[in-house]
């Protein structure tokens, strides 16, 4: 891990100041880092399929959808049911 925009430092960071070793470390920054780097649509798909999982109805789901992209780190329009409904059904 050399290249720029490397997160070396912050690897090295949870290092010191956690119970972690560099493997775990790694391997959470990485999670994180793939976690905040998820689209508008794999993050609406993502949550549609968990929230079914959960036996949401539609009509629920889009509406938690709605709520949970205004919290969420990417700049997401903001998206009517319809859109959504959209955005997993095509």
């Amino acid at each position: 891990m050399g290249s720029t925009g490397d997160p070396a430092d912050l690897i090295a960071h949870l290092v010191r100041v956690t119970r972690l070793d560099r493997a775990e470390a790694e391997k959470v920054v990485a999670e994180t880092l793939a976690y905040f780097a998820e689209s508008v649509e794999e993050f609406v798909a993502r949550r549609h399929a968990e929230l079914q999982g959960d036996e949401l109805k539609n009509d629920a789901i889009f509406a938690r959808i709605q709520e949970e992209l205004r919290a969420r780190r990417f700049a997401a329009p903001a998206l009517t049911a319809r859109q959504i409904r959209r955005l997993i059904y095509g």
